[in-house]
């Protein structure tokens, strides 16, 4: 009995049987440990050198711009070339950001707008290879493990960013930045190995040259089909509005004292919750009302950033975060599914481009709205209110569209 019941819970790791997928997921998730370390040590670094959160929420512009335009086109080369060939050049390209920074910080430049440039660089390097990871696991896997693909695919980037920034309060308390950047350049190469020994991807039926048509014809689909549409919607409301990772530094230094394990908590609170709904994910492809079930959990997102901007005690902060960030674990693990199973192979590069931008690009809008509101308002009522203004927006969205409130797998309304 309680063998069946832990089947039922416990995440489906059905794919890892796939020698091409298993490469690919071990190497991923150790790369993304990495990046983490950079990310937290970029956001740390910025604030040391400004002591403002305005200038950490410039992150997300110099991000932003990059993610749109790559991540379209991307999406758009993806379905017209070899899929493991373009994911080996933008690994490369965000590789090269990595050791610019790593250089920076030897050389202690600092240098907002360098720093800034750097992970402007980053930013295409992924806006390029997002889509393709996205693209290739329908190719590596059968169709009926692709829920269980994705939930697999979030659960590792989930552990790293619980992993990856607790090591950053540890390298950054005790080694500085120039470490942070090092362990990212070196992890790299497990990432990158895996993508190597992929097999070759070529596209699958008939193709279309890379370009603004070809973007336009994603965006006409995802048009055309309200509840891809609204997926997309719902994300960017949960990211733009309640996301606090720009705030991390300053709510550090403001009721911790400027801890770096305590901005180290911060950083990988959400990242928990999600590691642990990833792991007891067995039950999210038997939930059959998902248009809704996305709508409940992005408002219960926004509800738990909120209670943590209110928070005293760092623990209950990182419990209330890591609510919300098993939320957002699932309601990613669907939204990812819809795109790839209501898309042919052939759309798939540019559905996935596009899911990319929004998925990456929302994070960065979230940081400007932060880093602008907390400027005017400060640091608490920007918090509380973003989360706020996110359940009553997505709860409003959600139960506005009919198609999508009663949209269940395998039918298209």
């Amino acid at each position: 009995m309680g063998g069946s019941v832990w089947r039922r819970i416990a995440v489906d790791v059905t794919p890892l049987r796939h020698p091409a997928f298993r490469r690919l997921w071990i190497g991923q998730s150790v790369s993304f440990v990495g990046f983490q370390l950079s990310s937290v040590a970029v956001a740390g670094q910025i604030y040391d050198i400004t002591s403002s959160s305005f200038w950490v929420g410039m992150l997300g512009p110099a991000s932003l711009i990059p993610l749109v335009i790559f991540g379209l086109w991307g999406g758009a080369v993806a379905d017209a070339v070899d899929r493991r060939r373009l994911l080996l050049w933008g690994s490369v390209i965000a590789w090269t950001a990595t050791v610019a920074l790593l250089l920076h910080a030897v050389l202690r430049l600092d240098d907002v707008v360098l720093m800034l440039a750097a992970m402007a660089v980053h930013a295409t390097g992924f806006a390029i290879t997002g889509p393709v990871r996205g693209a290739i696991i329908p190719r590596l896997v059968p169709v009926a493990e692709v829920p269980a693909a994705n939930t697999l695919n979030f659960l590792s980037s989930s552990v790293g960013s619980v992993v990856g920034p607790l090591i950053a309060g540890v390298v950054l308390n005790s080694s500085g930045y120039t470490a942070a950047y090092l362990i990212d350049a070196l992890l790299f190469a497990t990432g990158f190995y895996a993508a190597v020994r992929l097999p070759s991807l070529p596209p699958l039926g008939a193709t279309r040259r890379p370009g603004a048509r070809a973007v336009a014809e994603g965006l006409r689909f995802i048009a055309g089909h309200p509840v891809v549409l609204m997926s997309f919607v719902v994300d960017i409301i949960a990211m733009a509005f309640a996301l606090p990772r720009a705030l991390f530094p300053e709510m550090a230094a403001e009721r911790f004292g400027g801890s770096p394990l305590a901005f180290g908590w911060l950083n990988a609170s959400i990242a928990i919750g999600s590691a642990l709904g990833g792991l007891f994910s067995g039950w999210v492809s038997r939930v059959s009302r998902q248009g809704i079930a996305l709508t409940v959990v992005i408002a219960v997102w926004g509800a738990s950033v909120a209670l943590a901007g209110l928070a005293g005690e760092l623990w209950l902060m990182v419990v209330l975060l890591a609510i919300g960030g098993a939320a957002d674990l699932v309601s990613a693990v669907w939204r990812q599914t819809i795109l790839q199973t209501y898309a042919p192979d052939e759309m798939r590069g540019r559905l996935q481009g596009v899911f990319y931008v929004v998925v990456a690009g929302g994070p960065r809008l979230g940081d400007l709205r932060a880093g602008f509101t907390a400027s005017a308002f400060g640091v608490t009522p920007a918090w509380v209110g973003g989360g706020l203004v996110c359940a009553v927006a997505v709860l409003a969205a959600g139960l506005a569209v009919p198609s999508f409130r009663r949209y269940r797998p395998g039918r298209r309304p």
